[in-house]
């Protein structure tokens, strides 16, 4: 009856497809479901399912060995999604659990934590389904309740108690049995091709699923430790792949696959969850589009929930300082500047020592410009938030006083030792040293005191890449711009959200 009872409630699809994880206490659904009208619901094995709502239908599926073939990080995060009756290209939580991953999806200056790490990825599995129960029709309306918690601004604090009382989806189906998975996460730096892959993978499943005794239990193993297992009819170097086994429903000890197969019936657990989107079933609801944006973020991002309402907080407007003249023809007068020279006969790159400065307004990222008439000007540029984040009023709004900024080069520290609070960049300017011979390129930075406040974390794990961005997109979310600034040649990095304890 757990399962049916999962049936349009809400879920966290950050998080692995078990019922634990379900939103509120059993019972609590975020979608209407007619519970007035129930019938009895017969399964195979004779056991019978009382008073079941008539907008909830039972069918008996097969058993059967799926695999999934060799695939890149994306196409396999593609495969969990379209079995879950998810769109996009963000990873669901039942990925990240299955393959150990850490959820990091990117960083900027590295791509992908998970990915980057991944050459291919594949599983081969034997599925032992006891029965799916799923909703007769497509969700269409939530709970009058669900509505009403709305915020009709960008509120973060209530945009992420939202999310953590009703999640980010409805429950569509659950289907309830046993079974037994190998997972396998081809290294980086692994030459081994995809045929040398799948023959593996096909190797290890066909005598896993045989009668003969299965080669591990629930776990993973690294090819490292292959010489005290049972496959080691096949080498392969220890940096080439992990593989994981994973079990779920019947006798998890068992290791024998047959055995195993037989222990099911009795203990049926949850092995695959359908979805669907709560933002889908907003239409008219005012504030749609914050949640929206909210629950794309969490689910791109994945910050902790405990911690999401403080990563909302900087999901502000960015915006790049200088402002570009926009007067069509209109250039700016050519400063004097020092200039460096690559070879004795190259054209010289003028640097420009403007000091750039956003006042109280967190620096997030910052890009060299080539400017001028010839493109012969270095500039540096600033992103910055356009706007204070609510949490930091109390401690940086303008009546507080906060002392005056400090402007730090290379090398230079701060000796005062001040305990008080806390630095942020709020300002650049680039300029030249002359060590006679040479001419060396450098950055100074300004440090304005944010009080009262410590650092808990020094970055944010999560940033997305240029695909994720686009599913991100197709969800309704935008990203700011950068004021219309175009150049021949632009470098640019970003420097990810620190987390703030505030005092």
């Amino acid at each position: 009856m757990n399962a049916v009872q999962a049936l349009g409630r809400g879920f966290d699809v950050n998080f692995d497809t078990k019922l634990l994880y379900c939103k509120g206490v059993t019972g609590s659904r975020i979608v209407e479901i007619d519970d007035e009208h129930g019938r009895d619901i017969y399964l195979d094995n004779q056991t019978v399912l009382p008073n079941v709502s008539r907008d909830i239908k039972n069918s008996s599926e097969p058993f059967d060995r799926h695999s999934s073939g060799v695939c890149n990080f994306h196409e396999m995060v593609e495969y969990f999604n379209k079995k879950a009756d998810i769109p996009g290209g963000f990873p669901l939580g039942s990925f990240n659990s299955a393959f150990s991953f850490t959820g990091s999806m990117t960083t900027d200056a590295a791509m992908t934590t998970d990915a980057a790490m991944t050459k291919a990825l594949a599983m081969d599995g034997f599925y032992i389904p006891v029965a799916k129960f799923q909703l007769t029709k497509t969700p269409s309306s939530l709970q009058e309740n669900v509505k009403q918690a709305v915020p009709t601004s960008w509120e973060p604090s209530t945009l992420a108690s939202f999310i953590e009382s009703f999640g980010t989806h409805a429950i569509t189906s659950v289907t309830i049995g046993g079974k037994d998975v190998i997972y396998v996460k081809q290294h980086h730096t692994s030459p081994l091709s995809t045929k040398d892959i799948k023959s593996y993978v096909q190797g290890i499943g066909n005598q896993r699923f045989s009668d003969k005794e299965s080669l591990t239990s629930s776990g993973q193993i690294k090819l490292k430790d292959k010489a005290s297992s049972n496959f080691s009819f096949i080498f392969f170097h220890p940096s080439d792949f992990t593989v994981i086994f994973r079990k779920r429903g019947g006798d998890d000890l068992e290791q024998n696959h047959t055995r195993w197969a037989k222990t099911v019936w009795p203990s049926p657990d949850v092995i695959e969850m359908t979805f669907y989107p709560i933002t889908a079933m907003l239409d008219g609801v005012a504030g749609k589009e914050h949640v929206v944006r909210a629950i794309g973020l969490y689910l791109e991002y994945k910050p902790p929930i405990e911690e999401l309402r403080y990563f909302l907080e900087f999901q502000i407007p960015r915006i790049w300082a200088p402002v570009q003249d926009k007067i069509p023809g209109h250039q700016r007068k050519e400063p004097i500047c020092p200039s460096l020279q690559f070879s004795m006969m190259g054209q010289k790159l003028y640097v420009s020592q403007e000091q750039i400065s956003v006042g109280r307004k967190p620096v997030t990222g910052l890009r060299l410009q080539l400017e001028g008439i010839k493109k012969s000007r270095l500039s540096i540029h600033l992103q910055h938030l356009a706007s204070l984040p609510k949490i930091l009023l109390p401690h940086w709004d303008t009546h507080v006083a906060i002392g005056a900024p400090k402007w730090l080069g290379p090398e230079e520290q701060d000796r005062d030792g001040d305990l008080s609070g806390i630095y942020i960049v709020t300002g650049s300017q680039l300029g030249v040293l002359d060590f006679g011979s040479r001419n060396v390129l450098y950055m100074k930075l300004l440090y304005s005191k944010l009080p009262s406040c410590t650092i808990r974390r020094s970055l944010w794990d999560h940033t997305p890449n240029e695909k994720s961005k686009k599913a991100i997109a197709t969800m309704g979310i935008t990203n700011s711009g950068d004021s219309g600034m175009t150049t021949q040649e632009t470098f640019q990095t970003s420097w990810q959200n620190s987390s703030i304890c505030l005092r």
